[in-house]
């Protein structure tokens, strides 16, 4: 039986042990020291590339149908702001799902400041809580940037509809239970909630048509084909002074500038009954915060100008709050975010 060999160790010097340490940790402060440089070469170079934001054209996603209110307002913005960025701002309507394609979208877009959400409130508060298939969360893979308008919507009908008042029209549905018909953007949107709560206000019995956006939706009124829309201002405004549409009420706590004579639904007899929203503009979580303060930045130089008040007057919107800072919108919104969370469950509200 062979024996097997023995390890043989060799014992070095003290002073060569401290040599090799001295070495070793010589080595590893150098690569610790270039990673250093490296990281803040990187860091540097991100910097660099954030302060020449934008370098291409940024695409600006309407998650509607063109011709609907956030449609209009965006392209009037986007003319406005293009040239301070010094590209084109693109406008890509993504129409369906009250918004959820759209809204998802750009939620999963690259976060670097090319593709920017022009957010309907009820796309980010509302959305989450009602749709199916909604598989991000609007107050976490988003980031609020700053609100663009404040506004309500209307009750408009077709001219040949027997009723003036909400009154008289929840009476013509009590007559005719599920043949009124009204459309909105699409299952889940703001004006799909607000025929929701007249409905029940009035405890009558209407059938919902969605579309993908309001200006379809509205057209269809227009024609005859559908009883009533709770429209966004923008399209409906002109429609109404051109006698193409009747307006019954707005939605709002007090009257619109464009529309003086058409009473709030509180007034009509509807007491309680408020259903107001807004436009934002949104980007994907984790964008530079230099790309955001400089989105920023444009946007409010762009609503201070008097055009712009100008257009948003003609459509029936107003401006939000000058002083509103960004921290505050979003606090805004994660309150909202909040309380149609729990409205939703408290009405049972289920769509389909």
């Amino acid at each position: 039986m062979s024996r097997r060999p023995r390890r043989r160790y060799r014992l070095q010097p003290k002073q060569s042990i401290r040599e090799d340490r001295m070495t070793a940790t010589t080595r590893r402060r150098f690569v610790a020291g270039a990673g250093a440089l490296s990281a803040a070469g990187l860091s540097s170079g991100r910097a660099g590339a954030q302060a020449k934001w934008p370098t291409q054209p940024v695409t600006l996603v309407v998650p509607y149908a063109a011709g609907g209110g956030a449609d209009i307002v965006a392209r009037e913005l986007a003319h406005l702001v293009s040239p301070r960025l010094g590209q084109p701002l693109v406008v890509d309507n993504k129409g369906a799902a009250a918004g959820g394609i759209g809204t998802q979208a750009v939620a999963r877009a690259r976060p670097d400041g090319n593709t920017i959400l022009y957010a309907v409130s009820s796309n980010i508060v509302l959305n989450p809580h009602i749709l199916k298939n909604f598989t991000i969360s609007t107050v976490d893979d988003l980031v609020p940037v700053v609100q663009t308008t404040d506004y309500q919507y209307v009750l408009a009908v077709h001219p040949d509809v027997p009723a003036s008042t909400p009154k008289e029209l929840a009476a013509l549905a009590r007559q005719q239970p599920g043949k009124l018909t009204f459309s909105s953007s699409g299952v889940g949107g703001s004006n799909h909630l607000a025929g929701v709560l007249f409905a029940h206000a009035a405890g009558i019995e209407l059938t919902h048509v969605p579309y993908k956006g309001t200006g379809p939706a509205l057209l269809d009124v227009i024609s005859g084909v559908i009883t009533m829309n709770f429209s966004s201002l923008p399209p409906a405004v002109s429609q109404i002074k051109a006698g193409k549409l009747k307006a019954l009420a707005v939605t709002g706590d007090r009257r619109v500038k464009a529309l003086p004579d058409v009473p709030t639904l509180e007034e009509a007899g509807f007491p309680g009954l408020v259903v107001k929203g807004w436009h934002g503009l949104f980007v994907p979580a984790k964008t530079a915060e230099a790309v955001i303060d400089r989105i920023e930045q444009e946007t409010k130089t762009a609503l201070a100008e008097k055009k712009m008040e100008e257009a948003l007057a003609k459509d029936g919107l107003e401006l939000p709050p000058a002083t509103q800072t960004r921290a505050q919108f979003t606090a805004a919104v994660r309150k909202e975010h909040a309380f149609w969370a729990a409205k939703v469950k408290e009405l049972d509200i289920k769509f389909e």
